[in-house]
């Protein structure tokens, strides 16, 4: 038999998860609007577009991992 010994998390630790999840899922779609948005409001060139968005992206996946390593 197999036992479930899973504590359920107060409200204030899965506020704080799904808060993580929204800052995880804001910082991935900035990047890809940086990347693929042709008129972006501030002048910069292409290859510094992709390197900001990329960045952003790699940060994202970042939080995102130090997210789920806190969970477990």
């Amino acid at each position: 038999m197999l036992k479930n010994d899973k504590v359920q998390k107060s409200p204030a630790k899965r506020f704080l998860f799904v808060l993580g999840l929204a800052m995880f899922a804001l910082y991935f779609v900035l990047g890809l609007i940086i990347i693929f948005w042709k008129d972006f409001p501030l002048a910069l060139t292409l290859g510094y577009r992709i390197a900001f968005g990329v960045l952003l992206i790699v940060y994202s996946f970042f939080r995102f991992i130090r997210l789920l390593k806190q969970q477990s």
